[in-house]
């Protein structure tokens, strides 16, 4: 029997990312990893906007990583998408569908014929007088958006057969790892400019945020604060704490360091908000990945922040490593930066 192929791309503000993935008797195993930097403004808030520089990147990644074929399936996570927690009357899962647009058009902020909408059930509850309720998320996101990330992958020869929410990308890679001794966490990927938080009890999500804020925000900073291109300020950004002290690093750390307190400032505020409206099911820990889960101190800074353990995710811990190309240290590197597009390609292959 042939072995089921997924891709999964990730078209992030400053990078872009490609997983292939095989399913077959012996599991899942990654194929292929490739990502290419786009050019500066190509995307912005997680949408394209200069959809020929994105989808000239797309074709130079494709050719470059080898992928087996160009069927995707990508992810959407932007300042217009909308995820909230909503109680709707019980309804079958077609008669739902056929009437969210009119139950759901007074609570958004753009109008129904304009959005893409989906319910994601969580529980059915039943009142005093046996009225029954689907308690889930709502998810809406303006059309043109969607289609503006789908019609660039087009462009540059691919074939999109799903959209995914980019924070459910996340729970697929990193929710199965979540022991017995845990009930409930708290998922971080940290981009450079969009931070997906999805909060899971087993595999189950309760509550969904993305922020507009990520690493990018401490390298504009580091850019701004010491007058240097933002290339440059990347570099520094990295370099703190990694080599000894030193009078002239002073500076640099302390931007760097308030920024990111500002960042975990921001998550809190969304975890806080979490625990005050679902006290049954408290976060017991955070999971963090993505590119920004690299700067140094961010994971101590949430810990002490929140209280609560924190550690980086390894969204490779459950698949096969098949030929990559990637050596061990490559494929260390790049583990904390492929938990969309593992997880984007995960729902393809299920």
């Amino acid at each position: 029997m042939p072995r089921r192929t997924a891709i999964g791309l990730d078209i992030g503000t400053s990078v872009v990312r490609a997983v292939e993935l095989s399913y077959g008797r012996n599991g899942i195993t990654l194929e292929r990893f490739g990502q290419l930097v786009l050019p500066s403004g190509a995307v912005l808030d997680g949408q394209v906007v200069d959809a020929d520089a994105v989808a000239g990147c797309l074709r130079k990644l494709w050719s470059a990583t080898g992928l087996s074929h160009k069927a995707v399936v990508i992810g959407v996570a932007n300042q217009r998408v909308i995820v909230r927690q909503l109680e709707l009357p019980w309804l079958t899962r077609p008669e739902l569908r056929a009437s969210l647009p009119f139950q759901v058009q007074d609570l958004l902020p753009i109008p129904v014929d304009q959005a893409v909408l989906d319910f994601f059930p969580l529980e059915e509850l039943t009142d005093g007088s046996g009225n029954r309720t689907l308690k889930g998320l709502l998810v809406a996101a303006a059309r043109e958006t969607v289609l503006a990330n789908v019609r660039c992958a087009e462009q540059a020869g691919l074939r999109v057969d799903g959209v995914d929410l980019t924070p459910f990308a996340v729970l697929r890679a990193l929710g199965r790892q979540t022991g017995a001794e845990v009930e409930t966490e708290a998922l971080i990927d940290i981009g450079a400019r969009v931070t997906n938080i999805v909060v899971h009890s087993g595999g189950l999500p309760r509550f969904v945020r993305i922020l507009l804020v990520g690493g990018q925000d401490v390298t504009d900073a580091v850019a701004e604060q010491l007058g240097v291109p933002a290339p440059q300020a990347e570099v520094m950004k990295q370099q703190v704490g990694t080599q000894g002290f030193d009078e002239e690093l002073a500076d640099l750390a302390r931007t760097v360091s308030a920024t990111s307190q500002d960042f975990v400032t921001e998550i809190r505020g969304s975890l806080d908000y979490y625990a005050a409206s679902n006290p049954g099911a408290p976060v017991e820990r955070i999971v963090v990945t993505g590119g920004g889960s690299r700067l140094e101190g961010i994971l101590d800074r949430l810990a002490a922040a929140t209280r609560l353990p924190v550690s980086g995710g390894d969204p490779m811990a459950n698949l096969r490593i098949g030929r990559t190309g990637l050596d061990d240290a490559q494929l260390q590197f790049v583990t904390p930066l492929a938990a969309v597009p593992v997880g984007l390609a995960l729902g393809a292959i299920r």
